[in-house]
């Protein structure tokens, strides 16, 4: 019975790539990616991807400050070709994009995080695989034909910590990313509103609650079964080698805090290409620099950690001409929304950005070939602005081209 049930639910699953990729051909810019996503993911499922801390003030702003700022195009300039290639953290990229981590992605589609880091890496860029998924880190690296950034959390502890590192590189993962910002998980109100711990958590009763909306998103749901239903985290191998189960992992981020003095020890195991995300401050850009990290990414996680700080863009401009003399990459996110945006956080001072909620989007829409849509908007974009620019290559963007952000 259940062989002909998985039967049944991969037919409805080929049958959603087919629909939800044709959809596609409609979809032009980012916006268009995020309204089919809302389309096909319900609610109590894509709020988590869609909202941010408190009243969400901070991951609004991220995306107006990339609205308010204006260019400054420089004509009269032939540009016969457009280079877009870099390397960041020692590794090769056709694009100055790469997908940030982004947890539970498998909630979207099956194999979520597998799926993405192929999409990415057939583009030529790199894929960070979030500590808080639901593929194992072997799988995720195995499917990607490129590069692959493994983002950790010390959830667990240390020893939980020392064995997820070992296993990235011994998967070939190219540089681990240490996100600074968790302390405690953010005050997501727009999950507890629409109760998704009771979608997780609760009895029978509780989750017969929210079937009136999942009967409007069938073709979510019968993918959802199709992978298995609710995911655990199998990067996180508790003692005893279980993974960690789905569940709110609030009070293990605040046990587990990232300290300035985990740095040595983490060094230490990983020996590799060391990245400081979240850093939101010059005085934590400094102490990263000084502690020897290959790059930092300058983010308030979305907006989704501390509500009420300033946009990443304004701090971008801030932190990044004190990091001019320093050892160190500087990349970004947070707000990006088009390839506009990519050129205007590069003229701002970063080297490249993490887009998150741009690839989410695509993937919850419609698999990897939403997520292949989303890069091919964005590069087509950010081509464009390019040759309206009068910049041929990504060096030449520059302050010049950018008015600083402002309410207009």
């Amino acid at each position: 019975m259940n062989s002909i049930l998985q039967t049944l639910l991969g037919l409805c699953h080929a049958s959603t790539i087919r629909r939800w990729s044709a959809r596609l051909e409609k979809c032009f810019t980012i916006s268009d990616l995020e309204r089919l996503f809302e389309r096909r993911i319900p609610p109590v499922v894509g709020d988590y991807f869609l909202g941010g801390a408190s009243d969400e003030r901070t991951m609004r702003d991220n995306v107006a400050a990339f609205e308010q700022a204006r260019f400054v195009p420089q004509y009269g300039v032939r540009s016969d070709s457009i280079e877009m290639a870099t390397t960041v953290a020692g590794t090769p990229i056709r694009m100055p994009i790469i997908a940030g981590p982004i947890g539970s992605l498998r909630t979207l589609w099956p194999q979520g995080e597998a799926v993405a880091a192929k999409a990415c890496g057939e583009a030529g860029t790199i894929c960070a695989l979030s500590t808080l998924t639901g593929t194992r880190l072997e799988e995720v690296k195995a499917a990607s034909p490129h590069d692959c950034w493994f983002q950790l959390y010390l959830v667990g502890g240390k020893e939980v910590a020392v064995k997820a590192i070992e296993r990235a590189q011994q998967a070939g993962y190219s540089a681990l990313v240490l996100t600074i910002d968790t302390p405690v998980a953010g005050l997501r109100y727009r999950d507890k509103r629409n109760g998704s711990a009771e979608a997780i958590n609760g009895g029978i009763f509780q989750k017969l609650m929210f079937a009136p909306q999942m009967m409007r998103h069938l073709s979510w749901l019968t993918s959802f079964y199709h992978d298995g239903g609710l995911m655990d985290f199998p990067n996180i191998e508790l003692p005893g080698g279980e993974p960690m189960p789905y569940a709110d992992i609030g009070n293990q981020l605040q046990q587990s805090a990232v300290t300035w003095d985990d740095l040595d020890w983490i060094r230490e195991v990983w020996q590799g290409p060391l990245i400081i995300k979240g850093v939101h401050a010059v005085h934590d850009a400094l102490k990263a620099a000084d502690a020897g990290a290959t790059a930092i990414v300058i983010s308030n996680h979305g907006g989704r950690q501390l509500d009420r700080v300033l946009p990443t863009l304004e701090m971008l401009r801030e932190i990044a001409p004190r990091m001019k003399d320093r050892q160190i990459e500087v990349l970004m996110d947070g707000g990006i929304r088009s390839g506009g945006d990519v050129a205007i956080a590069l003229a701002t001072g970063a080297k490249a950005v993490l887009i998150g909620r741009a690839y989410a989007f695509g993937l919850g829409a419609a698999g990897e070939a939403g997520v292949r849509a989303a890069l091919s908007i964005l590069t087509a974009e950010l081509e464009h602005t390019m040759r309206q620019l009068g910049c041929q290559k990504l060096e030449d963007l520059n302050e010049s081209h950018v008015l600083p952000c402002r309410p207009w």
